[in-house]
């Protein structure tokens, strides 16, 4: 048994995006984290999925295009809000956009596909946070609209699974309460055919 590994995923826990800090990881990490979310169950050896990555100046041209986005559906956003939406992908120093880009196939159905693309997000904020960075796994607002997923380069068929922002910070990532593990299984008890 590998008790670091376990030890390691048992205190998984993710850092607020407002303190994730400069430096984020370099190419070369980079790489290694997009290889490491590529290594999910994936019925068929589809790829269903791809990364978008949002860095340098790019996270504030998204910021933007959010803020008008936004004042098309809802008019003049207060000065809070504005500022909100405009900094969506510039808090921390990359954000990694986990698409899933379904294929067609006869036997193999669109949400699993979703799921193998939920499971490449999952690997990337492990991979982040093994290389020392801490992570943040959101959606938000602008996922479920058409026109937020094309500004943020998305095809009309793909859905986003998550932005993972990911980022240096200080000290450990706050704990929250975890559900009590007890209640979340049982044994299969049915039904029998007589």
């Amino acid at each position: 048994m590998n008790t670091a590994i376990i030890d390691f995923l048992s205190a998984r826990s993710s850092v607020p995006i407002q303190d994730l800090r400069e430096p984020g990881p370099d190419d070369s990490q980079i790489r290694t984290m997009l290889a490491i979310a590529s290594r999910v169950p994936d019925h068929g050896r589809l790829a269903p999925w791809r990364f978008i990555l949002y860095r340098g100046a790019a996270r504030e041209e998204v910021g933007r295009k959010i803020v008008e986005l936004a004042e098309a559906r809802e008019g003049p956003l207060p000065e809070g809000r504005r500022n909100q939406e405009m900094t969506r992908f510039s808090r921390a120093p990359l954000v990694i956009g986990v698409v899933s880009s379904p294929k067609d196939h006869p036997k193999i159905p669109e949400w699993e596909m979703f799921l193998s693309a939920g499971a490449a997000a999952m690997n990337l904020v492990l991979a982040a946070n093994a290389l020392g960075f801490g992570t943040n796994w959101i959606t938000n607002w602008y996922s479920d609209l058409p026109e937020g997923r094309a500004l943020l380069g998305l095809s009309p068929k793909e859905r986003v699974a998550g932005f993972v922002h990911i980022g240096s910070h200080e000290g450990q990532a706050p704990e929250r309460p975890r559900p009590e593990v007890d209640s979340l299984y049982g044994d299969y008890s049915g039904p029998w055919e007589g």
